[in-house]
């Protein structure tokens, strides 16, 4: 069979690590199961193949409390064609030098290597990315660029990245529209297609699609003044603007600002941003191990007492508190362990 260029993709590996999404591990594989459903006429026996592995070798037990049974243990297999990482919650948590040492191989022999969701983050851990564009669930962004800030200027916000022998998405649906996109340059547009009405899809999306739905919709505001302001905030939560700041920046004083809040938020612009500072400082505990003190400061906030009592006001338990009732990931180096 044809192949993306450089690459003969016969069969297709998963490393499955415990919390994976199941929605991103079946957004990948079901694309190829109705492939070949299509092409069966057309290749003697089933074009993708796909084997799925796990840390031991045993069942991998999903965010969904799912049991997958796995074929192999990782390092049973010496060589892959396309390997996918599938990773949900906490990926560090079950990298250990043992994999590392094993994805490099991997990769030393010409293994194509995939990350779904928050696989990235064991490309990231082994030493395997460079300057490749790569992509991963918008909510763990925040948390891979702390990381890993010399890898900060790869990622992107697209649903997928389709690197030479790279291959990243965002977990959820975008796993699909990865799957079509390689369908489509092995086996022709047609064939994309035809899979994705399968799936009852009015549209196949486009690599630079957004992840998440456009401000607008995410907030249900539709007028073009305040949707800027909220995009502005968005993108400066570190070093957070002041009220009159984000008002000259479209136009506006900062009282009709503040009516066009009250208008379309029922909200104030300062109280407003503080959520978004809070909801951020969240994600980065709950899904790094950067220190509470750290994770106030990329926020935006200069005072820790300040911080903890906004974050209890907003959650109704303090950072150390929702630190502690998420499972730990263990420290590891960030740096590529000795093969």
């Amino acid at each position: 069979m044809t192949s993306l260029p450089g690459h003969d993709a016969d069969q297709i590996d998963f490393l499955l690590l415990p919390e994976f999404s199941v929605m991103g591990f079946a957004s990948v594989l079901e694309p190829l199961r109705v492939a070949n459903r299509f092409l069966g006429d057309r290749f003697p026996g089933a074009p993708y193949r796909w084997r799925i592995l796990s840390v031991d070798g045993g069942p991998v037990l999903a965010s969904n409390g799912m049991s997958i049974n796995a074929e192999a243990a990782f390092d049973n297999v010496k060589q892959v064609d396309t390997l996918f990482i599938v990773a949900g919650f906490n990926p560090l948590t079950y990298y250990h030098p043992a994999i590392g040492v094993w994805l490099r191989k991997l990769d030393r022999a010409g293994g194509t290597l995939g990350a779904i969701d928050t696989g990235c983050f064991l490309l990231a851990e082994a030493g395997l990315l460079q300057q490749q564009k790569i992509t991963l669930h918008w909510e763990a962004v925040a948390s891979f660029k702390e990381r890993y800030p010399s890898l900060s200027t790869t990622v992107t916000q697209e649903l997928f990245e389709n690197e030479q022998r790279r291959l990243t998405c965002a977990g959820g649906t975008a796993g699909i529209d990865m799957m079509l996109d390689w369908i489509a340059r092995q086996h022709g547009a047609g064939l994309a297609t035809a899979v994705s009405e399968q799936f009852v899809m009015s549209k196949i999306r486009q690599q630079s699609d957004h992840q998440r739905m456009q401000i607008s919709a995410r907030y249900g505001v539709h007028n073009l003044k305040t949707t800027q302001i909220i995009g502005l905030m968005e993108k400066n939560l570190e070093e957070p603007l002041s009220t009159d700041q984000l008002a000259t920046s479209i136009g506006v004083t900062r009282r009709q600002l503040e009516r066009l809040f009250s208008a379309h938020l029922h909200d104030t612009p300062t109280h407003f941003y503080l959520g978004l500072r809070l909801d951020q400082a969240r994600q980065l505990l709950q899904q790094s191990e950067m220190g509470i003190t750290a994770i106030c400061v990329a926020c935006g906030f200069e005072s820790p007492s300040y911080f903890s009592r906004a974050y209890r006001s907003r959650f109704q338990r303090s950072p150390k508190q929702d630190r502690a009732a998420r499972c730990k990931p263990e420290h590891t180096s960030g740096k590529p362990d000795a093969d």
